[in-house]
């Protein structure tokens, strides 16, 4: 394959088609991916040409490791001055790794209610995470998961007395109605598509009726959906 963008083109060699769609590609010589690529945006924002802001938008003040196929839709809505904020009222802040992978907008199939699995994700869960969370549980805190892939993460990564030991790894973790969190205490989520995993995932924390609930209200109130859309707290 060649892409090319202006002047620049990149050649790529195909290794591999994955069993969801994936593409695996070895490119070749010194252009980077990153010079002609795109900002990877949800199949729902549709526009003629990319938007440059698109980079910085769509993208948390926190985003450290390149890996993702779109952004943990929650974490936008946490700029500088509110996290700071956030610490000056002792609320500890501690960072996981999870790659979104392009299956988190693939609406649900039934194979993959039967398996009981998801797509799989990488992740990473470091050793002073797992320590701020045995913290917290000393201390009577609660464990807020910012977004559904971090709380997905945490989920993989349970261990006895509502704690989490680190952890590196892939993920096929499926969070439906009747599963039971063993760490998570709360979650920061926006509104998601129906028919998809995320959505069943707040319906398994919150419960069925008090998601629609939520949604019903939501429509009422004018509140925005998806990715940059709004978000809801779910105590």
């Amino acid at each position: 394959f060649v892409f090319a963008s202006g002047d620049i083109s990149l050649e790529a060699e195909l290794l591999e088609l994955g069993a969801d769609g994936e593409v695996w590609l070895a490119f070749a010589g010194e252009v980077s991916p990153y010079e002609i690529g795109e900002t990877p945006l949800p199949p729902y924002i549709r526009r003629d040409a990319p938007f440059a802001l698109d980079a910085s938008r769509y993208q948390t003040v926190y985003a450290r490791e390149p890996g993702s196929v779109a952004a943990p839709t929650a974490g936008l809505h946490l700029g500088e001055s509110l996290l700071d904020a956030l610490a000056e009222r002792g609320v500890a802040r501690e960072e996981i790794v999870l790659h979104v992978g392009p299956g988190t907008f693939r609406p649900l199939r039934h194979e993959d209610l039967e398996a009981g699995r998801l797509h799989t994700e990488p992740f990473s869960l470091s050793e002073q995470t797992a320590r701020s969370v045995a913290t917290a549980r000393a201390r009577g805190g609660r464990v807020v998961a910012v977004g559904t892939t971090t709380a997905r993460v945490l989920e993989s990564c349970a261990a006895p007395g509502r704690l989490v030991s680190a952890r590196s790894g892939v993920t096929d973790l499926f969070l439906r109605p009747g599963c039971e969190f063993r760490v998570v205490d709360a979650l920061l989520t926006n509104f998601h598509l129906p028919r998809s995993s995320l959505l069943l995932l707040v319906a398994a924390f919150a419960g069925r009726e008090r998601v629609l609930s939520a949604y019903a209200e939501a429509l009422r109130s004018g509140y925005r959906f998806f990715s940059y859309g709004d978000a809801m707290l779910v105590l």
